[in-house]
């Protein structure tokens, strides 16, 4: 089927009655037009597609609106270029900084706030202190090549890691901090995945729209001896990264 990307279920999209909406047919025609222009390619105004496509503007916009929610457009300046492959991202104990150097980019970190406070309750059990006992919170945009992907929200026992304020530099990685200036190395942890869209706060540090949708990674760390070590909220541009996992033999579906 014309503009169907490599890989695609043989009726992706199209409905058993086999009519679909006229955007969804102008999206196949652009999407189509991406692997001609490659990446970076400039593409045409709405104005331009609408008359080669001879449909309505709004129509043409309606299909365009859900090439850039899939992340296979971005805005710059003033245009819309075809936008690169998502970053892939293992669901692994491997930092945010060795996932994005494996695919070849430039892994990088924007300080939000690095603040101590008192361990809320609801926190303690995740860190291994008591209630009311000093913890960092640390807040970060990831970056990758300068590009805003998302925002990492940290919180550790500051008697885990007294000097964070003075010792760490804030935009490189947090885990290669621990394991090579406080000896400290991860074991296990608990993550949870799901999908959501940014608050206004969240979508103007990254720099997206709030109805672009998010992908959110709840994570609960510990070190080799079994000691809680951290609790983390990690924000991840959905038109921008992939999550990828190795299953083994032993990993058998129900």
């Amino acid at each position: 089927m014309a503009g169907q990307r490599p890989g695609a279920p043989i009726r992706a999209g199209i409905p058993e009655h086999g009519r679909i909406p006229k955007y969804y047919a102008v999206k196949t025609r652009v999407a189509a037009l991406l692997d001609e222009l490659g990446e970076g390619g400039l593409l045409p105004t709405e104005r331009e597609l609408a008359a080669r496509f001879e449909v309505s503007r709004e129509t043409v916009r309606q299909a365009l609106r859900e090439l850039l929610l899939e992340g296979r457009l971005r805005r710059m300046g003033r245009g819309t270029v075809v936008a690169g492959p998502k970053l892939e991202q293992p669901l692994s104990l491997a930092s945010y900084t060795e996932g994005v150097r494996r695919q070849g980019r430039r892994p990088g970190r924007a300080l939000i706030g690095l603040d101590r406070l008192s361990c809320p309750a609801g926190l303690a059990p995740d860190l291994g202190v008591a209630p009311g006992e000093p913890v960092w919170h640390m807040e970060r945009v990831l970056l990758a090549d300068d590009e805003r992907v998302g925002l990492e929200s940290t919180y550790v026992a500051v008697a885990r890691v007294p000097s964070l304020d003075a010792g760490f530099a804030p935009d490189s990685s947090f885990y290669g901090y621990l394991r090579e200036c406080l000896g400290i190395s991860f074991g296990d942890a608990d993550e949870r995945l799901e999908t959501v869209l940014a608050t206004p706060r969240e979508a103007l540090l990254i720099g997206t729209p709030p109805a672009l949708p998010m992908l959110l990674i709840h994570r609960v760390s510990r070190d080799t001896e079994g000691r809680p070590l951290e609790r983390v909220r990690s924000l991840y541009r959905g038109d921008r990264f992939s999550f990828t996992t190795h299953l083994r033999g032993g990993d058998q579906p129900g």
